[in-house]
């Protein structure tokens, strides 16, 4: 349940009290503001219908200045409305609204000194658990790890034809993994032990069991994103697809052995590709797309581009793999 209020010239109220009852809402009421000729209407909406009626409202107050509108969440409300049938639900295709993902995706995506510290943590904490084979310190840095926002963002950034976002995104994404690489390799470079630990040869080959691990990750992100869960436990999972197996290249890039760093850099190819083509997919499932005709256009190209690439690269890459086992 949420709560739709646009604050416009008062003027628009009625327009909005049309659109309300066009789609027939649960409540609709007006609201004088603090400031002359201005009001606040507020629209009682159900899930199923909010990314409908902000579309209707957007459409219909596009070229209007000075407006605002908010999403506020709705914890409860008595009595309780009639549910609607069970064929209406299950044609729905989200519970949140594009620009509540917009709003929390984005967040995730920003290269900031957050980011940047929490990748540098939890890649030290990963590359000691690796080393020392302690599974617990590994699964400590997964959960800390932030490399749920910009691969997510990614494939939301394709489904809305938002390029400045895919941008964002991508450079995040690279900055997460480069740094990580490097601080790995650096404490390889100096760590005077063996490091052939079991956690770390696990990832240092490419398996279906981690192809299937990726593939789930980056549609359950997803689809929890959607949905209004929480998206810990699916960040949990995503860092488990690309964390480790960054800190294993790295480990071993550092410590010269560069047939188990290109096991580990294939690993995390293959990951990251099928993260990426997971989410995108889940993406489209989900009926995630953009408002208007052309930037529906522009994300249909785009839609294309971006699934055919990683279906591509995770093909050449697994062709690749099969080669490699053949000749050894």
């Amino acid at each position: 349940m949420r709560i739709i209020e646009v604050v416009a010239d008062c003027g628009h109220a009625d327009t909005l009290r049309g659109i309300a009852e066009q789609h027939e809402i649960l409540e609709c009421w007006v609201v004088p503001t603090e400031e002359e000729n201005r009001c606040s209407t507020r629209l009682l909406v159900r899930p199923e219908k909010q990314q409908r009626v902000l579309d209707a409202i957007q459409a219909a107050l596009d070229k209007i200045e000075n407006v605002r509108i908010l999403l506020i969440p709705v914890e409860g409300v008595l009595p309780r409305p009639e549910q609607d049938d069970a064929e209406e639900k299950q044609r729905q295709a989200i519970t949140r609204s594009r620009e509540e993902l917009y709003h929390q995706i984005v967040s995730g995506a920003q290269l900031n000194n957050n980011f940047i510290f929490m990748v540098l943590l939890s890649t030290i904490v990963a590359a000691i658990g690796l080393l020392e084979n302690s599974v617990a310190v590994v699964i400590g840095a997964m959960v800390i790890a932030p490399l749920l926002g910009p691969n997510i963002a990614l494939a939301f950034g394709t489904a809305l034809g938002d390029t400045e976002l895919v941008w964002q995104a991508f450079k995040t994404n690279l900055a997460g993994l480069l740094l990580a690489t490097i601080v790995s390799a650096a404490i390889g470079l100096g760590w005077p032990h063996s490091l052939e630990t079991g956690e770390l040869l696990s990832r240092t080959g490419v398996g279906l069991s981690g192809v299937v691990v990726a593939l789930a990750s980056g549609a359950a992100a997803v689809l929890s994103l959607a949905a209004g869960w929480t998206s810990s436990l699916v960040g949990v999972m995503v860092a488990v697809a690309l964390l480790p197996p960054t800190a294993t290249l790295g480990l071993m890039l550092g410590a010269g052995q560069f047939q188990y760093a290109l096991g580990a850099g294939m690993l995390l190819a293959v990951n990251i590709a099928s993260v990426n083509l997971a989410a995108k997919l889940a993406f489209v499932i989900k009926g995630v797309k953009p408002r208007t005709w052309l930037e529906k256009q522009k994300a249909r190209q785009s839609l294309i581009t971006y699934v055919i690439f990683w279906a591509v690269v995770l093909v050449i890459l697994i062709i690749a793999i099969k080669m490699q086992l053949f000749w050894q």
